[in-house]
């Protein structure tokens, strides 16, 4: 007898559809599972087995031979326990459906692995696959009660939650019915959102909140430099609490990353808070960018939506930093391999913080503390950034430690809620401005068409513009970068043309560049 059942596989992160074929025969006992499985797929058999025998169920004794069509596309994973489990239940005759053979298996979705007790575990990549099953014409989904929360923000398909393959087959047969989750309006996730670190905590540093602001509210990578102690790590842990609203399509691609990459949290849900990665600076080019055999996404794509931090920048070996020029640049990372290939996004906003020199002292404003680096050690630190990377990064900040006079005193330190409704006012404006382009959120994704679309400078802005170049040496880059820059302080003030105090602010950030590296 033939049964056919629906799960789905993982490329990148984009889901496909995988037909799971059981055939069971007379002949000499056999279980024979082909279409292009990978080792965790082949492993299913002794998987399937236990479980289907500690479940209460006879496993056939006959000829057993599963296909996994299309049968050139690799498959990998234990997802196809569940649907290989049930195939062999509904081929033998021990499960009835409860509408027969009427059915259409096209319209639902099988996913889960089985431990051998009958326990359906969770299964990396559940968001991306019921995506796009949903695409497909799916109406119900079969998923490990783990995962059954981070599909519950797709409408239009009934997510059922599976502890067991007996609850499995009791819903399959009707006997008894398990109740679909509830599905979540958007809103709601994002009420749960609780950033862990407010500005207000930070006492003085105005100039840096000023840049972190404008950072937020234009998605502007952002550098950090002054020396240790100085506040650098607590501004960017702040960076949070005052980075604007996600939108639903923002939210959902970014947990579909983290899905994909199985970093889900069991139970966890959809993800309505930008997130924040801040990886070890021994992380490799592959876990900075992804990769691997499987070309898994890395921190940069991880950090899709929100902020990939790199605190001691230089630290970072050489190869790794330079790996993220591309991604930052053009908002995704490719990856291919032999076994692979996958396209991930990576829109992060790059926030990065460094000493002026090893010992941390150069150029520091306070007198006593004296500097102990010889020149050619300075010249070596400061030159593990590259100028191609140091281009890419739109806003330059010198942080000065505050005095300890100045923490221990009590002062009104501006709370990140206050800071966050300016940042979403400006976002808004942007929203607005590049409605009619999908996938264009905030004014760092500008093209140069749009620049002189969207940011005409009349003539005094322009002179100013062209003699920073001129004094700085700065790249074609970096010219378009500080435009970019300027219309996101123009927003902040609301203010509909960029003018040239907006300029001005904007090539302030552009001044540390002559200081440590003499651009």
């Amino acid at each position: 007898m033939l049964a056919k059942l629906l799960s789905f596989g993982l490329q990148g992160i984009e889901g496909f559809p995988v037909i799971v074929e059981v055939n069971i025969s007379e002949g000499m006992p056999l279980y024979e599972l082909v279409g292009l499985p990978d080792a965790a797929v082949k492993e299913s058999r002794e998987r399937v087995h236990a479980a289907l025998g500690n479940s209460g169920f006879m496993p056939p004794v006959a000829r057993i031979t599963i296909n996994l069509a299309p049968a050139d596309t690799r498959k990998e994973g234990p997802a196809f326990d569940l649907p290989l489990a049930l195939g062999i239940l509904r081929a033998s005759g021990q499960l009835t459906m409860e509408n027969g053979e009427n059915e259409d298996f096209r319209k639902r979705l099988y996913l889960g692995e089985l431990a051998l007790d009958g326990e359906v575990r969770p299964v990396r990549g559940a968001l991306p696959k019921v995506i796009a099953a949903r695409a497909m014409g799916v109406e119900e989904a079969l998923l490990p009660a783990a995962n059954a929360a981070e599909a519950a923000c797709i409408e239009g398909v009934r997510v059922i939650p599976v502890a067991s393959l007996r609850e499995a087959v009791g819903h399959l047969s009707g006997a008894v019915p398990i109740s679909p989750v509830e599905t979540k309006p958007y809103a709601a996730y994002r009420a749960q959102s609780q950033p862990q670190h407010d500005l207000s905590a930070v006492r003085g540093q105005w100039g840096a909140k000023r840049a972190l602001e404008i950072a937020a509210a234009g998605g502007h990578n952002l550098l950090m430099i002054g020396p240790p102690g100085s506040g650098k790590t607590m501004l960017a842990r702040c960076l949070p609490g005052i980075l604007p609203d996600m939108a639903f399509e923002e939210a959902l691609e970014t947990t579909r990353i983290h899905s994909a990459a199985g970093q889900m949290q069991s139970g966890g849900s959809l993800m309505a808070e930008r997130p924040f990665r801040s990886p070890h600076h021994t992380a490799s080019a592959v876990a900075l960018v992804g990769g691997g055999a499987q070309a898994k996404p890395g921190e940069i794509s991880l950090a899709h939506g929100g902020v990939l931090f790199l605190d001691e920048l230089p630290e970072y070996s050489r190869v790794s930093l330079e790996a993220m020029r591309q991604p930052l640049e053009d908002g995704f990372v490719s990856i291919a391999r032999i076994n692979a290939q996958a396209r991930y996004p990576a829109r992060v906003m790059l926030v990065a913080s460094m000493n002026p020199c090893p010992c941390g002292n150069y150029g520091s404003a306070d007198k006593e503390k004296k500097c102990r680096c010889d020149q050619n050690a300075i010249r070596r630190y400061l030159d593990r950034i590259s100028g191609p990377l140091l281009d890419r990064i739109d806003l330059q900040l010198q942080v000065e430690a505050v005095p300890v006079r100045d923490i221990a005193q009590p002062a009104a330190e501006e709370a990140s809620e206050l800071v966050r409704a300016r940042v979403n006012a400006a976002r808004e404006i942007q929203r607005q401005r590049f409605a009619d382009t999908p996938g264009q959120y905030c004014n760092t994704q500008l093209t140069t068409p749009q620049l002189d679309q969207y940011c005409p400078l009349d003539e005094a802005g322009k002179q100013l513009l062209f003699l920073s170049m001129e004094k700085y040496r700065l790249s074609m880059r970096a010219y378009t970068r500080l435009i970019k820059v300027a219309r996101t302080i123009a927003d902040l003030a609301s203010a509909e043309h960029v003018a040239q105090e907006h300029i001005a602010e904007a090539i302030q950030y552009r001044s540390l560049d002559p200081r440590y590296w003499g651009n």
